[in-house]
């Protein structure tokens, strides 16, 4: 069963690692202080786990 990425924006501080690491899957919004789901169905990779690995507020979560 595929898991879906979870991403929490009201905690998110904005440091940007997730769209450092995948930018395929996260991005900014347009204010440049939120990361946000680029698709929500992405599939959760190797490199989506290493950015929520690297999420300052942890803020990245798989159901």
């Amino acid at each position: 069963m595929a898991r879906c990425i979870i991403i929490d924006v009201y905690e998110c501080n904005g440091c940007g690692s997730c769209v450092e690491i995948c930018p395929d899957v996260f991005a900014m919004n347009d204010e440049g202080d939120k990361a946000y789901l680029l698709d929500s169905e992405a599939e959760v990779t190797e490199k989506v786990e290493e950015a929520a690995a690297y999420c300052a507020q942890k803020c990245i979560e798989f159901d």
